[in-house]
């Protein structure tokens, strides 16, 4: 798959992406990849739009898409103590999402620096 370019973001994105991500824990693609080779079983959340989903993914990943995932994530993954990784295209969308269901209650939350950039990069199963 194609690699795509990185996006622009504004300043005031950006500020609030910043204020998401000091709530937030955040991992890199290097760290993703430890915990894949190591079984610790983590449930990987796309949360790109539709047809970014419909264009590639990672292998295994759930689409939560960002318009929807704090109406539907207590429906698909019940288990507010569950282990979550979230990504997006680089990891600005995916930290606001994180932020969010962390005070909707859920405590072992991730989210992938890089994002679908990283993984691609990384050369991780995608579908």
């Amino acid at each position: 798959m194609e690699i795509p370019p990185p996006k622009h973001h504004t300043d005031a994105f950006l500020k609030i992406v910043d204020d998401a991500k000091a709530r937030i824990r955040e991992i890199t693609i290097d760290q993703y990849r430890e915990m894949l080779q190591s079984g610790s079983a983590a449930q990987l959340i796309d949360v790109r739009e539709d047809n970014e989903y419909a264009a590639g993914h990672a292998r295994g990943a759930v689409h939560l898409g960002r318009g929807v995932i704090e109406r539907d994530i207590e429906d698909v993954i019940p288990d507010k103590s569950a282990k979550l990784v979230l990504y997006c295209g680089g990891g600005f969308r995916s930290a606001l999402a994180a932020d969010n269901i962390q005070r909707m209650g859920y405590t072992n939350v991730l989210s992938l620096d890089g994002g679908w950039r990283a993984i691609l990069i990384a050369g991780l199963p995608v579908e």
